[in-house]
């Protein structure tokens, strides 16, 4: 029997590739790589600017938690994956400004290349909801 409650959006993306946007199983909760894509839309939003999209995305995965019945502060462990080096600063200013309070362990990869080239960032995050 799957124990696990899911989370989806309307991104396009989830059903193309057949995921959710995040899964709770027990009190772990596990968001899947979240980009700035309008739900409305299915577009990419800000392609000029990773820190509007980091921003964006870091939003939709406290979304993810919270109505999976975790919170901001039960946010763990993030992992970003940047497209473009000279990005990263402003990617770490948008982790700053979203989870700073948070703290949780971060991880940064640069270098990175999305499904979309209008993708400047992409992050995972996992929860453990208290």
């Amino acid at each position: 029997m799957d124990t696990a409650q899911r989370y989806r959006t309307p991104n396009p993306y989830e059903k193309k590739f057949g995921y959710c946007r995040a899964v709770k199983r027990g009190s772990f909760i596990f968001v899947s790589g979240t980009t700035a894509i309008d739900l409305d839309t299915g577009k990419v939003v800000h392609p000029m600017s990773a820190y509007d999209q980091a921003l964006k995305a870091f939003r939709e995965i406290v979304t993810a938690v919270e109505a999976l019945g975790g919170k901001k502060g039960d946010i763990v462990r993030v992992r970003m994956f940047v497209t473009y080096v000279h990005d990263s600063e402003e990617v770490g200013r948008a982790l700053k400004e979203e989870l700073g309070d948070v703290e949780p362990a971060a991880t940064m990869i640069l270098g990175a290349k999305f499904v979309s080239p209008d993708m400047r960032v992409e992050i995972e995050a996992d929860a453990i909801a208290s």
